[in-house]
């Protein structure tokens, strides 16, 4: 099997030599580790002629401890000393660095898994933090990371304007198809953000593979992606948390399996047979969350078992599930309503969405190509406007 070098990996081999004799700030959490499982802090503390000046956490903070939408707090690294700073707050304004935590560095490097899918925000902590280096003069790098879900394959809309949010920044698809790194670039060229970047790529990585071609263990990014089949399935599954249906947080098995208390999972099973989803098959499940939604009560609802990733269409499958929970809940079955990554005003399965469509050929009663028309068509367009920023080719 192939052994991807991440960017980390390749940066510790040559010894942190682009960063001797810098004060340097370093946006973490528990995938920032090298394939010797030493984390970048650790590594940069320890490493002569080099300053760690300061830690930011993103959501979930740089351990990992905290659950999604939970506030980080400031606080020290109990193993490197460093101040730690929260990018993640109660705020939108929380997701920044400020510029007083800036002052001083000579460079900010961004280290975390990515998972290949919009709503993951960290992919947006990186960008904010890049705008807030160019204001503060400070060089932004990205270690680089294999995309867990292939580099070749796209699915879902672009995120209109009116539904840009915390889970979707800029117009990207559900899927994008990009290593974070790549998406630095992107944004960085097409926001004009201006900033003096350094992408280390990966060696070894190539855009057709999946995780379990790259060699490298899968560490979970956040609390509830333990494995990489949850990131498989997360592009169309992260969805519910627009719903009142429990997506399996508070289980062992958060994203790929999914219910209610009043799921009845005869109905449930049917209607999803009836849609012959691609590189899918579904198993009825009870579980009870031990947290979240539903917390010590008994849900029933179905597992997700990818059985050709392939084919498999993550959104479609997503949003065929959606509106079967839908229908067959009704007096049940409800759009989350409460402010949803520092919104108010939109919903929040539309902020997820990126677009009110879905939502709307849902309670309408829509088929399912109805409400994914036009999709495709905006994909392929971003296919093509993201070349420039890409850094890898296909092994094919």
């Amino acid at each position: 099997m192939t052994k991807v070098k991440t960017g980390l990996d390749v940066w510790a081999a040559q010894g942190f030599s682009a960063l001797k004799g810098k004060r340097v700030g370093a946006i973490v959490n528990p995938t920032s580790v090298d394939s010797r499982f030493r984390h970048l802090a650790d590594l940069l503390a320890g490493t002569d002629g080099v300053t760690l000046a300061a830690l930011f956490g993103p959501e979930h903070g740089i351990r990992g401890e905290a659950q999604y939408m939970v506030a980080v707090d400031e606080a020290r690294d109990r193993k490197t000393g460093v101040p730690v700073h929260s990018l993640y707050g109660s705020t939108f304004e929380s997701l920044s660095p400020r510029q007083e935590w800036l002052k001083g560095l000579d460079a900010l490097v961004f280290d975390i898994q990515d998972v290949g899918s919009r709503y993951y925000t960290y992919v947006y902590t990186m960008a904010l933090a890049m705008k807030a280096a160019v204001q503060a003069r400070v060089p932004f790098y990205v270690l680089d990371r294999p995309n867990p879900l292939d580099g070749v394959t796209l699915e879902g809309n672009l995120v209109g304007e009116k539904f840009r949010s915390f889970v979707g920044l800029y117009a990207l698809p559900n899927r994008h198809g990009m290593t974070a790194g790549e998406l630095a670039r992107l944004f960085n060229a097409q926001e004009g953000f201006g900033c003096e970047l350094t992408v280390v790529p990966c060696e070894g990585w190539t855009r057709d593979m999946y995780w379990s071609d790259t060699g490298l263990p899968f560490l979970p990014p956040s609390p509830n992606m333990p494995t990489a089949d949850t990131a498989l399935v997360y592009p169309g599954m992260c969805q519910l948390e627009g719903t009142n249906v429990s997506e399996g947080r508070g289980t062992c098995r958060p994203f790929e399996q999914f219910g209610a208390p009043w799921v009845d999972t005869d109905q449930l099973m049917a209607r999803l047979d009836k849609e012959r989803l691609p590189g899918v098959a579904f198993r009825p499940v009870g579980f009870t969350p031990t947290f979240d939604k539903y917390t010590g009560q008994s849900c029933s609802g179905a597992f997700i078992h990818v059985t050709d990733r392939k084919s498999f269409q993550p959104l479609r499958t997503g949003i065929a599930i959606t509106q079967a929970l839908h229908d067959i809940g009704p007096g049940h079955f409800a759009w989350r309503a409460d402010a949803y990554e520092f919104v108010e005003d939109v919903p929040a399965f539309d902020l997820l969405c990126g677009t009110d469509q879905v939502r709307r050929g849902i309670e309408e009663g829509w088929s399912l190509d109805r409400m994914l028309e036009g999709f495709e068509a905006q994909a392929e367009a971003f296919r093509k406007r993201r070349e420039p920023a890409l850094l890898y080719a296909s092994s094919r």
